[in-house]
């Protein structure tokens, strides 16, 4: 049992062992439609194994990297990572998924932020892209919140149910998002926090522990 207080949450790396969970998820066909575009099967263990192979293997050159939202029970809730990341043009793809009983609580949010830190703070990113079908009421106001603009509409690029949908286009800038940081982290109370590494550690924890220092 992990000493982290009730109500934080922690980001480690994805382990192979982790896709066992990522699997139990991936079989909502609801989900599949609404978070993601490329796979509408649900997969078994080998399947989930074969998809998520390259995001486990964290080649060299660091092109991904995804981490496990961890409970204070050490227990995984959810997924965050970057994908793309392109060290010529400074740039990445964000994606969040998060286990149906813990969303609209602020996780996934804060979750969000603290990766948004990683990439601009420590990999040097200039800029963020995230995709979502345009029903995806949730992505919409967690994107927002974080300071994502919207940039663009996919026209019926997204199938799934039945029918085409449009898919939005968001992007964050390096200094949008340092503008955005200091005061969305005061909007967000301190009871739910996720943080990585040791618990507290006022450099990578949101919300941030101390605004003025970070």
């Amino acid at each position: 049992m992990s000493d982290r207080p009730q109500g934080h949450y922690a980001l480690r790396p994805l382990e192979k062992a982790d896709l066992t969970l990522i699997s139990r998820w991936f079989r909502n066909v609801d989900d599949l439609a609404a978070f993601d575009r490329t796979c509408r099967m649900p997969l078994n263990l080998t399947g989930t194994e074969r998809a998520w192979e390259r995001a486990v293997e964290q080649p060299a050159e660091c092109e991904r990297c995804w981490f496990v939202i961890e409970s204070d029970a050490e227990v995984g809730v959810g997924i965050v990572g970057l994908e793309g990341i392109s060290p010529t043009n400074r740039d990445g793809i964000i994606a969040t998924f998060l286990d149906p009983s813990l969303r609209g609580q602020g996780v996934g949010t804060r979750a969000a932020a603290l990766v948004l830190d990683l990439a601009f703070r420590q990999l040097g990113l200039n800029r963020i892209t995230s995709y979502y079908r345009e029903d995806n009421h949730t992505s919409h106001q967690v994107l927002g919140q974080l300071g994502f603009q919207i940039e663009g509409r996919m026209r019926k690029a997204w199938f799934a149910q039945g029918k085409f949908f449009d898919m939005m286009v968001v992007g964050l800038l390096n200094d949008e998002w340092e503008a955005r940081r200091t005061s969305l982290s005061s909007e967000l109370d301190g009871e739910t926090s996720v943080g990585m590494g040791e618990a507290g550690s006022s450099g990578w924890n949101w919300p941030l522990i101390d605004p003025d220092v970070n």
